[in-house]
């Protein structure tokens, strides 16, 4: 597998293009080698795969998180129509605690988002029939589940749309504020 990497903003966030090999037939792309990833410096071993599927556009889930020992990494990448891709930074003691970076996942770039845990994640798709597919180092515990209300304003994630346009789950809509947030994240100096 070989595969681009871009750092983001926000320490630990990573955007990974992997290589596509077109021909007349379409292309070929190895979306997850772990191998590829533990030599680039990656070492998450993943347990689970989620795939979500959006009937409509301005779909927002998220922004979500689990709590330790459950806490989740997550490598998203969009394997039908658009989306945008949001990690929030929600460790105590970062520098960039409460700060936010955005990607645009689509079939058509290839690009995937790497959201460590210490980081809340969601996305808003972009057009109608949006698939989401992302791995997680972690198994769903129910439990430890928690939300951040996608648009708190302390927050300030800019979704590219109207509020009144958004299609959003019950639970999304009556998730936490982002002052009420007591993380049970804290930031660690990496070398």
């Amino acid at each position: 597998m070989a595969v681009q990497i871009e750092t983001t903003d926000l320490d630990g966030v990573l955007i990974l293009t992997p290589d596509r090999f077109t021909d007349t037939r379409g292309f070929f792309s190895e979306s997850y080698n772990q191998s590829a990833l533990t030599d680039a410096g990656i070492e998450t071993l993943f347990v689970q795969d989620n795939h979500s599927f959006s009937l409509n556009r301005n779909t927002v889930r998220g922004l979500h998180f689990q709590s330790p020992p459950y806490a989740q990494t997550k490598l998203v990448r969009c394997g039908r129509g658009a989306c945008f891709d949001v990690a929030v930074d929600i460790r105590v003691g970062s520098p960039t605690f409460g700060k936010w970076v955005g990607v645009e996942l689509s079939f058509e770039n290839g690009r995937q988002l790497l959201v460590p845990a210490g980081f809340a994640h969601g996305f808003v798709t972009r057009v109608p029939e949006t698939e989401v597919i992302y791995k997680c180092s972690n198994e769903y515990a129910p439990h430890a589940e928690h939300s951040l209300r996608w648009n708190d304003p302390s927050i300030g994630v800019d979704w590219g749309m109207l509020s009144s346009d958004v299609v959003l789950s019950d639970k999304d809509a009556q998730a936490s504020f982002f002052v009420d947030l007591q993380s049970p994240f804290t930031w660690e100096v990496t070398a």
